[in-house]
């Protein structure tokens, strides 16, 4: 297609514009540099090869296309291709549910894993070398019978449906698990690990965990067994199934031959499963790092208990300790209320006898001032029994405290005019305090001139 070039015209200057006001320069430009150019590119090496060789255009295209071509048939020899078994080659068509498909087309080492790109190339492959024309016009007196084998192999495996069913029986992809004599010298990761994975092709869930190594946790141990004992398969065995009569004149061989079908699929099911169970049980057996949990486990349970019994121990002997400071603090508490009553008891023993003794110091001190008269006079009963019982009178309008200190205060008095100011003094108190009123007293209380308590 040849290229159009177009050209704009340059935009019309305003009128009256000029170079010398109008033009303003922005910048210089710098000097031109030399530099050497060198041709490169895809086209540039189709040039040069064109001239090198000294093709044509379509020369030279053909040629290319040849060699891409090879190159293919040796990228997918050297990924799909591996040596036909003569016994192979001589398999009946007829018998194709027991010919190994994957095989057929050259892809053993693949199997379930196989691509279909993969299962493509390979057809294509095989069909150029095998295809009857191709023989036919090399001289070949073969029948065609494994060129049928290819294109049964080929449908089998690109419909996802009966590619399933395959390989849900095929033997050839799995794997043979360690003998004991193998499980025995250790290496459990290595021995198991491709079978788990050869059987993680049937599981509904993904991911598929991992065995793992020795540094896997036990979480990452107890989700690989329990997802391996709790196993859910899409594995069937439909390929394996009796052929089913397509005639209608006979139902009830039909029906019969669906439930056998059926009742087989059920058992080989069931018998996979027993399988793969015993499986896992068998690696589980084997897995030290089962014993390593288990016996961190019962340490911890171990510790867990002591620990509890410990804490048991220490709650039993708390409560014994506290049960005994408890009866301690109730004994120290009852002795030490026995002491305060005892002190109590004598405090007012000693409060009672000091009341008694202040009593017997004041009506020793009106005994002592000849009852209030002065010396030599002989004071009579009457006179007696009056001041002893103005005595008794202030005593009971006073406290303790104030009796003693009336006490203190007449202790060693004799003089019948010292005793008698003091009782004045204590009376007049009494009056002014509104405990006792004039004339409540005999007349020996009177208080007279000079705060003498005398007649």
């Amino acid at each position: 297609m040849a290229a159009v070039q177009v050209s704009l015209p340059l935009p019309v200057l305003p009128q009256g514009w000029s170079e010398e006001k109008d033009f303003k320069p922005i910048g210089q430009l710098s000097s031109a540099t030399q530099r050497n150019i060198e041709p490169v590119g895809p086209h540039f090496l189709a040039h040069a090869r064109r001239k090198r060789h000294k093709r044509t255009f379509s020369e030279d295209e053909r040629i290319q296309a040849q060699e891409n071509v090879k190159k293919i048939d040796d990228d997918d020899a050297g990924e799909i291709s591996e040596p036909e078994d003569p016994l192979m080659l001589q398999c009946n068509a007829k018998d194709w549910k027991g010919q190994d498909h994957y095989a057929v087309l050259g892809l053993s080492k693949y199997r379930y894993k196989a691509t279909e790109s993969q299962i493509k190339r390979a057809h294509r492959k095989k069909v150029l070398r095998h295809h009857p024309d191709k023989k036919a016009a090399a001289g070949s007196s073969e029948d065609d019978s494994f060129f049928k084998c290819i294109q049964k192999a080929t449908e089998i495996l690109l419909d996802p449906v009966k590619r399933r069913q395959f390989d849900s029986v095929d033997e050839a992809a799995d794997v043979e698990p360690p003998s004991k004599k193998q499980a025995q010298k250790g290496g459990l990761f290595k021995l198991w690990n491709p079978d788990f994975t050869a059987e993680g092709r049937f599981s509904k869930n993904e991911p598929v965990p991992r065995l793992g190594d020795d540094k896997a946790t036990k979480e990452e141990v107890e989700e690989f067994y329990n997802f391996w004992y709790n196993f859910d398969s899409w594995r069937s065995f439909e390929y394996q199934d009796e052929d089913v009569p397509d005639d209608n004149e006979n139902r009830d061989q039909k029906r019969h031959v669906e439930r056998k079908n059926n009742n087989a699929r059920k058992k080989k099911k069931t018998e996979d499963t027993a399988r793969l169970r015993a499986l896992v049980d068998e690696c589980l057996q084997g897995d030290e790092r089962i014993k390593k949990f288990k016996k961190e486990e019962r340490a911890e349970k171990d510790k867990k208990r002591l620990d509890r019994e410990a804490a048991e121990k220490k709650e039993k002997e708390d409560k014994i300790k506290a049960a005994e400071e408890q009866e301690r603090l109730r004994k120290e508490a009852e002795e030490a209320s026995k002491a305060e009553r005892a002190e109590g008891k004598k405090a007012k023993e000693a409060a009672k006898n000091a009341v008694k003794k202040n009593k017997r110091v004041l009506k020793g001190s009106v005994k002592d001032g000849n009852y209030l008269l002065p010396a030599g006079q002989d004071a009579g009963a009457k006179r007696i029994d009056e001041v002893l019982n103005d005595v008794e009178a202030v005593m009971a309008k006073i406290e303790p405290e104030e009796m003693a200190l009336l006490a203190s205060k007449l202790n060693g008095l004799k003089v019948a005019e010292e005793v008698g100011k003091v009782w004045g003094e204590e009376v007049k108190r009494l009056v002014d305090a509104g405990k006792v009123k004039e004339g409540d007293l005999g007349g020996a209380g009177e208080v007279k001139t000079g705060n003498c308590w005398l007649d």
